[in-house]
């Protein structure tokens, strides 16, 4: 595995871009790419389902689903017919099971649109809160301290925990992130970084954790905490910050648990770093501009 990982990590290539508008064209991208459909999966994600039980099996099995996150908020379920074949329930039955879901806010029927799975990522703060943080960007480093612990946390449990799959999966999106870097499509390549971290978090296998990072992260793609355009503004940023997700990548799939929580870490202490350079380097533009304004005022009224 880590020959091959190596052999892949050859070709990664580094690439930049000032990316301005870029926090407005993912929120239009995540409002587009939000809603997943579950059918689409190559292996059916449901089983067949005994045939002494009740619709309660079949609530049981959807319910685990959702509580691992394999079955995620805007998920849309198979149509009745398919679901009621791979479970190997008749028709009525699973449509008791989905009004019992639908009962507990879980699922939600939409007109002529078919069944999905609610939003079920709640907030870490209130509405209130929220706007109050963002009204005080001083209260941005006790979001980084958090993100730090948390997200050092998951890549470690990553690193013990994660299966094949993962792993291919978080190969999947490396490569994609490089290519992207490639084409200089910061687009596609900040829609990867919220993926990655998601993946990782789902790599740790702990549904506490992962429900926690999911509604942590909804924040940090609203915007909230971190503006993702002036990250990608910094110089060599996008260069770097590919090159610490690949690190957190290898040490996940190297199995070593300490040097991914490392590595997870680092990357977070580069971006708060990165961020404050950034303000400091436009308070001082803006002071700059300030002076050359009044100068001019000076000059005109002599």
């Amino acid at each position: 595995m880590k020959d091959d990982i190596s052999a892949r990590a050859a070709f990664f290539t580094f690439n930049r871009n000032a990316g301005q508008k870029l926090d407005n064209l993912i929120d239009q991208f995540y409002r587009v790419d939000y809603f997943r459909t579950v059918i689409t999966a190559q292996k059916p994600m449901f089983h067949p389902i005994d045939t002494h039980k009740t619709a309660d099996a079949a609530v049981d099995q959807i319910e685990e689903l959702i509580l691992k996150g394999v079955l995620q908020s805007g998920d849309r379920l198979p149509a009745e017919r398919v679901l009621a074949e791979q479970l190997h329930v008749s028709r009525p039955v699973l449509r008791d099971a989905l009004k019992t879901l639908e009962d507990r806010d879980l699922i939600e029927a939409r007109q002529g649109g078919g069944t999905f799975v609610c939003d079920l990522i709640g907030p870490i703060f209130s509405e209130a809160i929220v706007q109050l943080i963002s009204r005080h960007p001083s209260a941005v480093s006790d979001y980084f301290d958090f993100r730090r612990g948390i997200e050092g946390q998951a890549s470690a449990m990553a690193a013990m925990r994660a299966a094949p799959s993962d792993i291919r999966r978080l190969s999947d999106i490396v490569e994609q992130m490089d290519t992207a870097y490639v084409a200089d499509d910061p687009l596609v390549e900040s829609r990867l970084d919220v993926e990655f971290h998601h993946a990782v978090g789902e790599a740790a296998h702990n549904v506490v954790l992962l429900h926690t990072l999911h509604s942590c992260y909804r924040l940090f793609e609203n915007g909230v905490f971190l503006n993702r355009g002036r990250l990608y503004h910094h110089t060599s940023a996008r260069a770097e910050v590919l090159k610490q997700h690949k690190a957190v990548f290898e040490a996940i799939a190297a199995g070593d648990p300490k040097l991914a929580q490392r590595c997870a870490e680092e990357h977070i202490d580069y971006v708060r770093a990165t961020l404050a350079a950034t303000e400091q380097l436009d308070q001082r533009e803006k002071l700059a501009d300030l002076r050359r304004t009044q100068a001019s005022d000076r000059a005109v009224k002599k």
